[in-house]
Order: C-alpha cells, then structure tokens, then sequence
C-alpha cells in the first residue's frame, strides 16, 4: 500500500466534489455517497488504483478522528434547554429502544446464521446498533424539522455508540478468550466503568475548556484564527484522557462539547465553522476509505441471508424497537416513523469494525458478520442519502409545532 497514493487522491477527489458539491446537492447526492463510490472505483474490484489494509492503523486513526469530531461537535450545537424540556424522547430511544434493537437483531441473526456462534451474532447486532446522523444530515440541520425531533435524533446518535462500545469490548473478549457465555458479572462493571469515567472525564474537560476558553476571549488573548483550534483539541483531549482513565473516550467527547457548546457562546459558533469544513473532511475521507478499503474485502461474502438481514437491519430491527420505546409519547404515528427511519449506520459502526479487527486477530469465522455490517453500511448511505431531504421536507409540512 502506498499511502502517498491514497492521500493524493484523497486531495483530488475533494477538489472534484468540492467545485460541484451544491450542485450535486440538488439531486440529493451527498458527499458520502460519492466518496464511498470513488473509494470503490479505485479499489481493486474497480480501477484497482491503489489498496488499503482494512487494520492498516492510519485506517483507523482517521475513522477514529471523525467519530471523535462527529460526536463532540453534535454535542456542542445540541440546545441544552431544548433537552432538559423534552429529555423523555432520547431517553427512551436510549433505554428502552437500545436493548431492544440489541436483542431482537441477535435473535433475527441466530435464525437467518444458524451455523454461527451466538456471540458472533450478538457482536453482529452490536455492531449496527449505533447510528449516524452525519448521514441524514438534511434532517437534524434543517430548521423546518421542529427541534424537538432533531434534538432527539442527534442525542440518540451521539450516546448510542458510546453505551454500546464497551458492550462490543466486553464480547470480543469473550469471543478471543474461547468463552461462549460470561462467567461472573466483571463486564456488568466494566460496562459502567467505561460510561461512567467517560462521562466524568469529557465533563471535567468540557467545564475547564469552557472557562479557560471564555476568560482567554474576555481578555482578547486568543487570535481569531486560533478559536476554532482549542474546541477541537479539547475534544481529543477529552478522548485520549478518558481512555487513559478506563472511560469510554467517544461519551468523553460527547461530554465535552455538550457542556462547551452550552457555556460558551463563541466556542459555538467556531465549532460550528469547524464541523462545516474540516471535520467534514474527515468524514468525507472515512467512506472514501470505506469505499476503497472495506467494501471491496467482504463483497465475496455477500449471500441472501446477508441480503436480507442487511435490508432488516436498516427497516424492521431499527424501526420496531423504536417505535415501540416512543409509546406513551405525545408524538403521533409519522413522528415515531421519521425517528425510527433515521437511524442511519456509518462511522461508528465501521470504526468498531476495525477494532473488531485488530482485537481478533487470527480468530476466523468473522466473514459473515464482517459482510453484513458492510453492506447495511453500503445500503445506508444511498438509502438516507437519497430520503432525507424529501422525507425532511414532506414531514415538516405538517409537523411543524411537535412538542
């Protein structure tokens, strides 16, 4: 692999979508979707270009970048007040729809993947449980859509993959350990160590960030150039301290931009800017390497039961479970739909794939799960992509008051 090559072509790729990126933009074509197709066209099943090792480790320093900029600059442009007014709605996406999904997605893979261990397909549904709203980005960034339901979106999709990574951890270990079942309750703890600390380390780091940041702006000690920077580096920061302290590093970063973007005006505006370019670069390049890197490995593997659980992932196994957490609600039948439909997968789930990777080693057997979560992925991007404007738009003409 030549990641001279890879890079140069990152660069081109960015100046084609760039000059015609609003254009493109009309038709409902995103960025992700383009860049996974070019990573794919200059892939080996494509042009064959260049190549890329999926546990190459810029790989996954990149992947892991993004997430961390995803979730702590979503965070940081959360409304704070609007969430403690209507916190039932992602409380219950996160408690009650969560598990669900978990638990339905295992039962529905044991059936279609009758010949994989159980724990392969509990990895399986935890790998897809999180979502992404950078793919329905239309949807949370539009201000036709009453905020409440953007809110709700954005906080499900910011805590999800936090909660359920170190669910992820706790299984690879099982699984490279040679154990089927656990035998004491050490994960139970381990689990809420991670959320725990995580939460702890990203707040700690979000109110010294905060109050730095604002006293430097009171007293003009900072360059305006520079304002955009020190949010950033607060996040990972907070990221890379938490995983040092045994908490979960992407809550950290949630954390830490929820309370920054809540205490500091300016520090919200600049994380604004930042998120609207150079993280979305790092997004862009993360499904180019998607495109390039991951779809090409499992394409070999795809079957019809790999069809159709990806087809379910992304409709009954998302939808039902949320659906059924949001009853009891004010909100109507179409409001729970529009939530339940924008569960998109993308950056978390690929990142935990290349963890998976690196932590099995030369464990085999992981063909199937690796295929499924690449094509629900695929699906993903061009199902979302392609929905969330016109369902935005369709759906704000009559809920424009939701509460």
């Amino acid at each position: 692999m030549d990641e001279h090559v890879v890079i140069l072509i990152i660069a081109l790729i960015v100046l084609f979508y760039g000059f015609i990126s609003k254009k493109l933009a009309q038709y409902d074509i995103s960025g992700p979707m383009v860049f996974t197709v070019l990573g794919l066209i200059c892939s080996p099943f494509g042009l064959d270009i260049t190549a890329v090792e999926i546990d190459a480790e810029f790989v996954t320093v990149l992947v892991e970048i993004a997430l961390v900029l995803v979730l702590f600059s979503d965070a940081a442009l959360l409304d704070l007040k609007l969430l403690r007014r209507s916190w039932q709605i992602p409380a219950r996406l996160l408690f009650i729809g969560l598990p669900l999904t978990i638990i339905i997605g295992t039962a529905v893979a044991v059936w279609l993947f009758p010949e994989q261990p159980i724990t392969y397909m509990l990895l399986l549904a935890l790998l897809l449980t999180p979502t992404d709203a950078a793919l329905g980005k239309a949807v949370v960034s539009d201000p036709k859509v009453p905020k409440v339901i953007r809110s709700s979106i954005n906080v499900e999709s910011g805590l999800n993959d936090g909660i359920v990574f170190p669910i992820i951890l706790t299984v690879v270990t099982l699984i490279t350990s040679g154990l089927t079942r656990a035998d004491d309750y050490g994960w139970v703890w381990y689990v809420a160590e991670q959320i725990v600390f995580g939460m702890l380390v990203g707040g700690i780091i979000g109110y010294l960030g905060a109050k730095l940041l604002n006293k430097a702006i009171h007293y003009n000690w900072i360059e305006e150039s520079y304002q955009n920077l020190i949010p950033i580096a607060l996040a990972i920061l907070a990221f890379y301290l938490a995983e040092a302290f045994l908490g979960n590093g992407f809550i950290a970063a949630f954390f830490a931009g929820l309370y920054i973007g809540n205490t500091s005006h300016k520090a919200r505006e600049h994380i604004e800017e930042f998120a609207e370019s150079e993280g979305e670069l790092f997004i862009l390049i993360s499904f180019f390497l998607f495109g390039l890197a991951f779809v090409p490995l499992t394409l070999h593997d795809i079957s019809l039961n790999v069809v159709i659980y990806a087809l379910l992932s992304l409709t009954v196994l998302r939808m039902l479970p949320v659906v059924i957490s949001l009853i009891g609600t004010k909100l109507d039948l179409a409001s729970r739909v529009f939530i339940a439909w924008f569960g998109p997968r993308g950056i978390a789930s690929i990142l935990y794939v290349l963890i998976v990777a690196h932590e099995v080693g030369d464990v085999g057997g992981f063909d199937v799960v690796f295929a499924v979560v690449t094509l629900t992925i695929l699906m993903s991007i061009f199902a979302h992509g392609f929905s969330a404007q016109p369902l935005a738009n369709l759906y704000s003409k009559k809920h424009r008051d939701v509460e």
